[in-house]
């Protein structure tokens, strides 16, 4: 009977429902960026960059490291497919950092939320046409709310969208390749082979700043170099939870759970920053909210059903606990 209870925990069932709560707590992460971007001024988007690719390699160097957990980097060297996957990946999370940062230190966390509400739309798109992923009929109402309020969105800025369009397109195409890659690689593996391929080109930035007199690690208190410094777990901690959500779960429903970073973006960047944001786009901005409703109704019953096939397969089996 012992071993009975153990099986509901690595059950498909449970490993969808851990797979959604690494997403969750991924996009929630995410969504508080904004404070912590803004702490790290008078830092440039290109040495916060740096610093975060250089610091998250040496926090996964140290967990490996810890873990003897070295065996897979030859294996890495010896499949090029894998090794060009990994580095796909790192340059586009690369690039999202960078316009990412980039929008929050020049005072537009609208357009970095606003790019984020594009991007489940863009992920969702690309689970349908090239995992060929299919969407239950709530999911499509979400899909189709979620789009409406992106476009009122991107007409009610009035403003050429290519902050939101690079961040939305990105991260979806990251997304995707950490689909394909993860399965033969873990959250941790993934997250050291993408620093380690981007790290060179870190180096390279740190020592152009440094000649040219612009860097601030040294130069602003060792609040401003411990936060810098810190960038490396605050970078890495997310992107591991949603390594190991895009293992368990759907990429459509990886698209859909995106929509908390925007909100939480957008809220930080309103109520804590003080950025303006008119009337119009409130109104996109509530809409998604119908999105996350339908979202939300659909998971819950989706996972009732499963639990039912279930009981059903095996009577014996005991209900998994939420």
């Amino acid at each position: 009977m012992g071993a009975e209870v153990t099986v509901p925990v690595s059950s498909p069932d449970g490993d969808q429902r851990r797979g959604t709560a690494y997403g969750f707590l991924a996009y929630g992460i995410w969504g508080m960026f904004p404070l912590y971007f803004a702490a790290l001024a008078p830092a440039g988007a290109f040495e916060v960059l740096a610093h975060r690719i250089l610091w998250t390699l040496a926090v996964c160097a140290l967990v490996l490291g810890l873990r003897r957990d070295g065996g897979w980097v030859r294996r890495l060297a010896s499949s090029p497919r894998l090794a060009a996957g990994t580095t796909v990946a790192g340059l586009l999370i690369a690039t999202n950092w960078t316009i990412y940062v980039l929008a929050v230190l020049s005072g537009r966390t609208y357009e970095a939320a606003l790019g984020y509400f594009l991007n489940p739309i863009v992920t969702v798109a690309l689970g349908v046409v090239v995992l060929r992923e299919r969407l239950r009929p709530l999911q499509w109402v979400a899909v189709g709310v979620g789009a409406l309020a992106s476009v009122w969105l991107a007409v009610a800025g009035g403003v050429v969208p290519w902050i939101p369009l690079t961040l939305a397109f990105s991260f979806g195409l990251y997304g995707l390749t950490k689909k394909k890659v993860g399965a033969s690689l873990t959250a941790m593996r993934s997250l050291a082979a993408e620093t380690a391929a981007l790290s060179p080109v870190a180096v390279v930035v740190l020592l152009v700043l440094s000649e040219r007199g612009a860097m601030t690690f040294t130069t602003d208190g060792p609040g401003h170099t411990a936060l810098l410094v810190l960038s490396g777990v605050v970078t890495a901690v997310p992107l591991l939870l949603f390594a190991a959500a895009t293992r368990r779960v759907p990429l459509v429903t990886i698209g859909l759970i995106q929509f908390v970073t925007p909100v939480l973006q957008l809220l930080v960047g309103v109520l804590v920053l003080g950025e303006h944001v008119s009337g119009r786009l409130w109104v996109g901005f509530a809409v998604v909210w119908v999105a996350l409703l339908c979202l939300s109704y659909d998971s819950v019953t989706a996972a009732r059903a499963r639990r039912r096939a279930l009981r059903r397969t095996d009577p014996e089996c005991p209900q998994p606990t939420v």
